[in-house]
């Protein structure tokens, strides 16, 4: 287990003290509009304090329009520092770096939150409008101004949400993103936004603000190969301190026929990466799982369910390399005990079956 706990320094900030970051997790746990409340602060500094090298928030939403979820933690407007600078001293006093992952749902908004959605160009499918030129200008310039109010706020760093089908991914998208001008078309205009925001966060930035990107290769209209593509660029022009690869599962062959015969993963290790870290999460449960990634070729391995289940996920395996996350389903009563409030709890056992107990059942 040595590689799983030794330091990892990055081109840019504080070194990591193990390779286990917390995974951003959706939990529904803040107000209404956004502001952090007393059990998603308790929720990430458990974490914090059970041993992981560097804690993410949950998706924060960087436009009022652009929120995905109840409950969710925003980044939006000022009126959410006082909140965000208590968490990012939490964090550090716990012992982790700490990031603010920046989102937009895109089209994946629900209308009952946002009214109506919005998308790089009109889906009917959704009910999403497509956003004007002056629009989109608009949305970069809030997931870079949602940054520097992370950086004022205390954190370490940022992570760019460019995953499971929300709208920077809808960007890259050729089946979803059908604009004609400079953010449409072409791979390199579809990427365009992506980029110009990762580039206006570290001019806006001090010089050692960490800026990290999550990206999903496969689902949500995504094409492996520009996917791909897109990494090896923002890794070889070390535009970004790390990436963060969401594979649902990281021992997974790709969908795509073209990739067939090895993993996901190995599409990502072998890209010449710079001064860029690469990680990976997806369904790694035990401390064997969590070292075949970095022998795999990742540098740091993102935690979600297993951090769910054990706050202290990082000192477990610390001291038991063989160590296996609880069997499923586990009790309400133990999710509790882990820092999980009710909305949480609600959410986990409306979104993945077998993960909670029945109580209803047993009685």
């Amino acid at each position: 287990m040595t590689d799983l706990f030794s330091p990892l320094a990055f081109s840019r900030g504080p070194t990591m003290k193990n390779r286990l970051m917390l995974a951003p997790l959706t939990n529904q746990q803040s107000y209404p509009d956004g502001r952090l409340s007393d059990e998603e602060y308790g929720w990430l500094i458990m974490r914090a304090t059970g041993g992981f090298g560097l804690v993410m928030t949950c998706a924060s939403h960087v436009q009022p329009v652009g929120q995905g979820f109840p409950g969710q933690l925003g980044i939006f407007g000022d009126e959410h520092l006082e909140g965000l600078t208590r968490l990012a001293a939490g964090i550090k006093e716990g012992g982790a770096l700490s990031s603010v992952q920046l989102h937009h749902a895109g089209y994946r908004a629900p209308q009952e939150l946002v009214g109506t959605p919005v998308c790089p160009s009109d889906n009917p499918e959704t009910g999403a409008r497509g956003l004007t030129l002056d629009e989109v200008e608009r949305l970069r310039d809030d997931f870079i101004a949602a940054a520097v109010r992370a950086e004022k706020a205390g954190f370490d760093g940022v992570e760019v949400h460019g995953a499971h089908g929300y709208v920077l991914a809808e960007f890259l998208s050729p089946e979803v993103n059908q604009r004609t001008d400079r953010y449409g078309g072409n791979s390199e205009n579809r990427a365009r936004l992506l980029f110009e925001i990762v580039d206006g966060i570290r001019a806006a930035c001090r010089a050692d603000f960490q800026v990290g990107l999550r990206l999903s290769p496969e689902r949500y209209a995504q094409d492996l190969q520009e996917v791909v593509a897109v990494a090896g660029e923002v890794m070889r022009n070390d535009k970004i301190d790390y990436l963060d690869l969401s594979l649902w599962d990281v021992t997974k062959e790709p969908e795509d026929e073209r990739y067939k015969g090895r993993t996901l993963l190995s599409c990502f290790t072998e890209l010449p990466r710079g001064n860029t870290r690469l990680g990976a999460a997806g369904k790694v449960m035990n401390g064997r799982t969590a070292a075949s990634v970095i022998a795999a070729g990742c540098d740091f391995v993102s935690i979600g369910r297993a951090a769910i289940l054990r706050h202290d996920f990082p000192e477990c395996v610390r001291c038991d390399a063989d160590f296996e996350s609880p069997s499923l389903p586990v009790s309400p009563e133990h999710l509790r005990s882990e820092g999980v409030a009710e909305p949480f709890l609600n959410y986990i056992t409306s979104t993945w079956p077998n993960f909670v107990e029945d109580e209803t059942a047993k009685a």
